[in-house]
């Protein structure tokens, strides 16, 4: 096996142009997700809405492009004219995707507020579970409507004059899953009809918003793929994106698996591609779709315990945990942490920065089809927060580093180094991987931009035990120069950032880097995250 890696990176392999919202972010109120984190009127830095500036100064700092909001199960059920107007005369409501009172302190207006302060752009989401398409015109009309018009009107009574900026639709969340409230998990088609329906509605307010409809929630799901050719069928021609998501899921401690997520992802987004070009020739469509991977995290979890709340051995069919279904609904909006009993262990930083950057880097090697991509683990672990301070984690660093350099055009780094092979593991009976033979240790992704004159190189070292020379062949970039190398890497796995040490992991100067006749000769250490740059 070879001990040392070769990087061919060449500006004529030319992937695709790189879309702003490809290093997005997710948000839904689960538990302390807004109510104590994002939002606490309590807070010493809270304005004059209640939102923590401390929180805005770190999101405007890293420069997010786009958050999805308020999205996931939650809004299946969600009732949004209960959540705007005066807070005292707003109406409290069940939210039964995550047994909680939804009490609409935060609601619409204040999401996409809070994208304003935050200079993100909002992506929005709308209930496809309860609602019906008059609510879901309603919403638009509020939301996108120039004036003239009731819900217009009515939005700008409640001191918004102006349009909001949403050009991003999407409509509604996983309804292929039985555990979505209002699912269409039966019914694909009817669910596609729909979605036709209400984004022929947004493309009349406004022809430049874009519509995004729900394809398969993940790859093991009893209705994949047939689901999103079913859904596509109905709506094709209106809809410009269809969303996947899948949350990554492992055996603890097996960190061959868990640094493998890039490769379960790869296989779940060509199984999407293929899907859509299907029925892109079966239609004799002219349009290309595009994937927005709006929902993606990595979780661990013991080997054969479900993680999640359903049995693939009945089909997918919902089997809730007893001491979910008897657990009380709990109100969050009091903001206070201690309230809501202990939480799962988070997982080593350096860890799961690795293995979600690989996620973050499949993306970019499908920079012509992916267009949107949701980190959802940005508000809960990239910073790090509790009631009372924010600070910056390893996760945030190294996707800080993506969002500000890899942007441009994606092109593709041919790897050549050491292999090893990944067995097959399971956490439940729908959580599974296959056996992945021949990985490639060191995983990368680049860009260049022409216009800046400027280029990036990012990849990651898996191997557990040892570090890797490289050889980067970079000859192709007549004129460039080596800028910097930053790596990340920690040797104790344990350790993690705090708010009194904001520093104990983050990317510094590499030493030893030199680039001799359009060649860079490194290595990669043990479980790291490189970032080289070029400037022309």
């Amino acid at each position: 096996m070879s001990k040392s890696a070769k990087i061919t990176v060449h500006p004529e392999y030319k992937i695709g142009l790189v879309d702003r919202r490809l290093y997005g972010a997710f948000l839904e109120p689960i538990r302390r997700n807004v109510y104590g984190s994002i939002w606490n009127p309590k807070h010493p830095e809270a304005d004059d809405m209640g939102f923590r500036q401390d929180v805005l100064r770190l999101i405007k700092e890293f420069g997010l492009p786009q958050v999805r909001l308020p999205g996931g199960n939650w809004i299946s059920g969600w009732e949004w004219e209960n959540s705007i107007g005066p807070v005292s005369e707003r109406k409290a409501q069940i939210d039964f995707a995550w047994r909680q009172i939804e009490p609409n302190t935060i609601g619409h207006d204040e999401y996409l507020e809070w994208s304003k302060r935050a200079n993100i752009e909002p992506i929005y989401t709308l209930n496809l579970g309860t609602a019906d398409i008059k609510d879901a015109f309603h919403c638009i009309d509020y939301s996108i409507g120039p004036g003239g018009t009731y819900w217009s009107e009515l939005r700008k009574k409640y001191g918004r004059p102006d349009p909001y900026p949403i050009r991003t639709w999407c409509l509604g969340n996983e309804m292929d899953g039985q555990w979505q409230i209002g699912s269409w998990e039966k019914d694909p088609k009817g669910y596609g009809v729909k979605s036709n329906e209400i984004a022929k509605l947004i493309k009349w307010m406004n022809p430049a918003c874009e519509t995004v409809v729900c394809g398969s929630s993940g790859p093991h799901n009893s209705t994949y793929p047939q689901w999103d050719m079913d859904v596509l069928e109905q709506c094709y021609d209106n809809v410009d994106q269809v969303a996947i998501h899948h949350y990554y899921t492992v055996p603890e401690g097996n960190l061959d698996a868990l640094l493998n997520s890039s490769l379960a992802i790869e296989d779940f987004i060509k199984t999407t591609l293929a899907s859509c070009d299907f029925m892109k020739a079966k239609l004799k469509s002219r349009k290309t779709m595009m994937v927005a991977f709006d929902e993606y995290g990595v979780h661990a979890g013991k080997e054969a315990e479900p993680v999640y709340w359903y049995d693939g051995r009945r089909e997918n069919t919902m089997e809730f945990r007893n001491d979910f279904m008897t657990r009380p609904f709990v109100r969050y909006d009091n903001c206070e942490y201690d309230a809501e009993g202990p939480r799962r262990p988070a997982m080593s930083e350096m860890l799961l920065t690795l293995s979600l950057n690989a996620i973050a880097m499949t993306l970019l090697r499908h920079a012509d089809r992916v267009k949107v991509g949701c980190f959802v683990p940005f508000i809960q672990r990239a910073l790090g927060m509790d009631q009372h301070h924010v600070h910056k984690t390893a996760l945030y660093y190294a996707y800080e580093q993506l969002n500000k350099y890899g942007q441009g055009v994606s092109v593709m780094p041919v790897v050549n180094g050491p292999v090893h092979d990944v067995k097959q593991t399971r956490t439940d009976f729908v959580r599974q991987t296959p056996d992945y033979e021949g990985v490639q240790l060191i995983e990368g992704a680049a860009t260049v931009n022409e216009e800046k004159g400027e280029a990036a190189v990012f990849y990651i070292n898996k191997d557990q035990y040892n570090d890797i020379p490289v050889e980067l062949d970079l000859r192709g970039f007549e004129g460039y120069k080596l800028l910097e190398h930053t790596e990340m890497f920690s040797e104790d796995l344990d350790a993690k950032n705090t708010f009194e040490n904001q520093e104990v992991i983050k990317p510094k100067p590499a030493a030893g880097t030199k680039m001799e006749g359009g060649v860079i000769y490194t290595a990669a250490k043990k479980l790291s995250w490189n970032c080289i740059r070029l400037i022309k």
